[in-house]
């Protein structure tokens, strides 16, 4: 019986937004699909919003429409990240 193994990828990365320091909290799932994540960062009242983001293209784009415009803003920072830290 040969055993595949395949790690989850978690890591965070602090992003200054509107002159503060936002962690973001990034997960691979632990599947063969190289094409998603799921990130999630604290609002002003600590309340957590989760978003996906997915690799169309050769770049990853936030999936969800619905998000505070301080995270949009931020899609282009948020796909260097992941670039920057996964070498992909």
């Amino acid at each position: 019986m040969k055993l595949v193994a395949v790690k989850n990828i978690q890591f965070s990365k602090l992003i200054k937004i509107n002159g503060k320091l936002k962690e973001f909290n990034f997960r691979k799932p632990n599947r063969n699909d190289d094409s998603n994540f799921t990130v999630d960062v604290l609002d002003e009242r600590g309340d957590r919003i989760i978003f996906h983001m997915e690799k169309s293209e050769g770049k990853w784009v936030i999936v969800q429409g619905e998000l505070p415009d301080w995270i949009a803003g931020k899609e282009d920072a948020l796909n260097d990240v992941i670039i920057n830290d996964l070498d992909l």
